[in-house]
């Protein structure tokens, strides 16, 4: 018995704690900043007449359950977006981009993203494109979406594989703004 404590004193604390993976540090982290909501820039891919330049971009944190996040992108009066993250059984995250009609129904083209291929890092996680997105978007099938975080920003980025598409929108974590309405299908 005597061994066997000795042993255990000699083992580094995160072997007999089991340690957070990457994946579940980027959740903690973004879980911090649930109900709050931020404005964001478009950094990278913005063009006067797609939908995005010109228009107050806000991203809200507006749920976060222990195996989802929910983030609602809106794009001017827009309220149609919903970034859904997922933490799965074995700590990988996937996302999906859950679209909503004004009437709350969903679009045609929706439930689209990727999960990730690994846990990924604390302030960076990856998902390309999965099999229902390319199956909806045959043009998407090259898509990886990803989103970093730190002290300062959280960035919503895009880039499809093969074509000079890149899009990345960048949200100032240092000055919440009021909290927006709720997204179309979602009540309050």
């Amino acid at each position: 018995m005597k061994a066997l404590l000795y042993l255990a004193l000699l083992l580094p604390v995160n072997f007999l704690a089991q340690e957070k993976t990457n994946s579940e540090k980027f959740w903690t982290q973004l879980a911090a900043h649930c109900g709050k909501a931020y404005e964001g820039e478009i950094i990278s891919g913005g063009a006067e007449g797609d939908g995005f330049t010109g228009k107050k971009l806000i991203m809200h944190v507006r749920s976060c359950e222990k195996k989802e996040i929910k983030i609602p992108f809106f794009v001017g009066d827009d309220k149609s977006r919903t970034w859904v993250l997922h933490m799965n059984p074995d700590k990988i995250l996937s996302l999906k981009h859950d679209h909503r009609n004004p009437d709350g129904t969903e679009e045609k083209v929706t439930q689209y993203g990727g999960t990730s291929s690994n846990v990924g890092l604390e302030n960076l996680q990856m998902f390309p494109a999965d099999a229902h997105t390319t199956q909806m978007l045959p043009k998407a099938a090259t898509n990886i979406w990803w989103f970093t975080i730190d002290g300062e920003s959280f960035t919503y980025n895009l880039r499809r594989v093969g074509s000079d598409r890149l899009f990345t929108v960048r949200f100032d974590l240092t000055k919440t703004i009021e909290t927006p309405g709720a997204p179309w299908g979602t009540k309050n």
